[in-house]
């Protein structure tokens, strides 16, 4: 089953934010965590209903090389990000977002 991935966009504020941060601690850090985040992303769209249920109907895949989770929930044929956080974020900031 493959899905569309749409981001909200409060998820696409934490990718730039996020990115934006990782480029001012080290040229070229921040395409790296974007890179990674799309890598997620699309493992995503292609089996999305292979990360774990976190809350309710949100599920939750884990970056590889940074500290970060993508939360998102499915529907109908889209996996919805709610948001795209650093795991020691209080987890009431995502899941305001449900």
């Amino acid at each position: 089953m493959t899905v569309e991935v749409r981001l909200r966009p409060e998820a696409e504020q934490d990718l730039v934010d996020s990115a934006n941060w990782y480029q001012h601690q080290r040229s070229g850090l921040g395409l790296e965590f974007l890179q990674e985040a799309q890598a997620v992303l699309s493992s995503i769209a292609e089996r999305p209903l292979s990360y774990p249920i976190v809350h309710r109907m949100a599920r939750r895949a884990l970056l590889n090389r940074f500290p970060f989770g993508v939360f998102y929930f499915i529907e109908g044929e889209q996996a919805v990000v709610i948001g795209i956080l650093h795991g020691s974020r209080d987890p009431q900031a995502w899941k305001a977002r449900t």
